[in-house]
């Protein structure tokens, strides 16, 4: 094995990601970046030609351009799943590599730790403990109730596991309906008009394409129970926010557990803040004690394969999303 192309590692935290590539490909021309403005004066001072990306300081930010418009960079291995911060490019010219599954049972955890929290009235709880007030209080099952899966990539069939361990009903909506495990119905977007209604929880796991921004909007909230429970760890843009705000007003359903919005970080000013039936969470669903080095491990063994003259694992269809 030669000694190799240069790679730029784009990330917060450099230092345990230069470590760990230097064990695995010693030799390596490796150079740090931990910030968005100095990353396309350091791709073409090295005249990188792969890079390992981490969207860490937002996507108005990202220095999208210095990845796809440089004459050296033939691949970028995306740190995380999504890769809508990169979208379109051409993949004649650059590829694009996700580290798929690296927070799937993570995201699932926080979609079901959300469910609970909702069922089991937490957060009212947790309000009058707070005023020291002694309420007469009851907890709901969650065992028998229905979940509604949007996606059914690693994140979805994780959750659709746990789902069916504690005795949901699970219907999931995927771009090609097949038959999954624990998915008791799977079935294409069409037919989401007829899906809305029957849903207890409803947890959005999609890539943001353009055919789904907005697929959650005011005719899917119109459709929805009252008692349902939104779940979105996807991406800010499925979700229409001011759909989800007039839903929310009109008591159109129970609540909502948000990881993601379309703008981050969430303005101080920004109404979802204000419900006490909204949770709110900093775009953290997927980070967990070791998800880098795991998303690295991938990206160390992809790189083996690349170097290798081997078909990458994890490629990106830009159209797909995935």
């Amino acid at each position: 094995m030669t000694a190799g192309p240069a790679v730029i590692l784009h990330t917060n935290a450099p230092a345990v990601a230069m470590k760990l590539l230097r064990d695995k490909h010693p030799g390596l021309s490796v150079y740090p970046c931990d910030s968005y403005a100095g990353l396309a004066a350091l791709i073409e001072e090295t005249k990188a030609e792969i890079v390992y990306s981490v969207r860490f300081d937002g996507t108005a930010r990202f220095p999208r351009s210095a990845l796809l418009e440089s004459p050296t960079v033939k691949w970028v291995s995306v740190g995380g799943s999504g890769t809508d911060h990169l979208g379109p490019w051409n993949p004649e010219k650059v590829t694009v590599t996700n580290a798929t599954g690296v927070a799937a049972d993570m995201m699932a955890e926080y979609a079901l730790g959300a469910m609970l929290s909702f069922s089991l009235g937490l957060r009212n709880f947790a309000r009058h403990q707070r005023a020291r007030t002694w309420i007469t209080g009851a907890v709901e099952p969650i065992q028998g109730k229905t979940l509604l899966l949007l996606g059914l990539g690693r994140t979805g069939q994780a959750l659709a596991r746990r789902a069916k361990a504690l005795g949901l009903t699970t219907l999931g909506v995927r771009a090609h309906p097949r038959p999954t495990a624990d998915v008791d119905e799977v079935h294409g977007i069409e037919a989401l008009p007829g899906l809305w209604g029957r849903a207890d929880f409803i947890t959005c796991c999609v890539p943001l394409l353009e055919a789904t921004r907005g697929l959650i909007g005011a005719a899917a909230f119109a459709a929805m129970k009252p008692s349902a429970v939104l779940i979105d760890v996807s991406r800010g843009g499925v979700v229409d926010e001011a759909a989800l705000l007039s839903a929310l007003d009109g008591g159109r359903i129970k609540g909502a557990a948000l990881d993601v919005f379309s703008t981050e970080p969430l303005p101080a000013d920004h109404p979802l803040w204000r419900y006490e039936n909204v949770i709110v969470t900093p775009h953290c669903s997927s980070v967990y004690e070791g998800w880098e080095e795991k998303a690295l491990d991938m990206f160390a063994d992809n790189l083996s394969r690349y170097r290798r003259g081997e078909k990458l694992l994890g490629v990106v269809d830009p159209m797909r999303g995935y």
